[in-house]
């Protein structure tokens, strides 16, 4: 395909793509997701662009093809970022090129990673994997992204934290840590930043059926307690997240600054 046929299929798409209400409309904003490769982050990805954003793929895997097609299909623009948030300086260099192309005004840290073990033999290891990318790289993620967003008086930050956000769960001491940490960062970047006209906030998905749960999913008894506590008698899809993701990094939470949605399906009423 030539480069002005691919120009005029992205023109078109754009032209035609649905409009949302103003007060949701992301029309000329950029969003970085990260973690946007599958599950959560693809879903969210996927909804900012019908939204009308122009979206970064951030994933430690290079097989974003789908989800990128997704995102185009919307009349908006995908970049692929390809950076293992484990590895600080490569990142960093990543992100401080992203960011010397064009700004990003609405950053999600999705991406997150879960070992399980009991926690009288929990690894040092995954304990520090853990912190490192579901905890440490969303506050430096949005020291760097969020600078610039202060710097211009207007910017969005959404964090994705947990049930384990309010609860201990069952062998991922670590995991529970981290989501736990993301509420308070959540709270305290909050504070800081909304009167300087950055909102930060957070969802808190609650059992979603994604690669992180296909193991407890597939324990039958398990499986079937999970289900009997949530009031809507389901499993959440990661398209169950979108809305709450577009309300926040819209013009309509202007006024929302350090809360945590719960897109649980009703399990925190229980």
């Amino acid at each position: 395909m030539t480069r002005i046929a691919a120009r005029r299929i992205y023109e078109t798409a754009r032209a035609v793509a649905p409009k949302p209400l103003p007060m949701f409309s992301l029309r000329g904003r950029r969003a970085l997701v990260t973690g946007a490769g599958s599950g959560i982050g693809s879903a969210i990805a996927a909804g900012l662009a019908a939204a009308g954003a122009d979206v970064v793929l951030g994933s430690d895997s290079a097989n974003l093809a789908a989800i990128a097609g997704r995102v185009r299909e919307h009349g908006v623009q995908a970049v692929e970022l390809v950076t293992d948030l484990a590895d600080r300086a490569a990142t960093d260099r990543a992100i401080s090129e992203l960011l010397a192309n064009r700004a990003v005004d609405i950053l999600v840290n999705n991406a997150g990673v879960m070992r399980r073990a009991p926690s009288e033999r929990f690894p040092d290891g995954d304990w520090d994997a853990v912190l490192e990318v579901n905890a440490t790289a969303a506050f430096r993620l949005a020291k760097a992204v969020g600078g610039p967003m202060l710097d211009r008086g207007q910017g969005k930050i959404i964090n994705i934290a947990s049930m384990l956000s309010f609860q201990g769960g069952w062998h991922v001491p670590a995991y529970a840590a981290s989501k736990h940490a993301i509420l308070g960062l959540t709270r305290s970047l909050a504070n800081e930043w909304a009167g300087r006209g950055v909102q930060v906030n957070a969802i808190a998905p609650g059992y979603i059926s994604t690669a992180t749960t296909a193991a407890l999913r597939a324990d039958t008894d398990r499986e079937r307690e999970v289900r009997g506590r949530i009031p809507a008698g389901r499993w959440g899809t990661p398209d169950d997240l979108v809305g709450a993701a577009v309300f926040l990094a819209s013009a309509a939470s202007d006024y929302v600054s350090g809360a945590v949605v719960a897109v649980d399906g009703g399990w925190l009423t229980r």
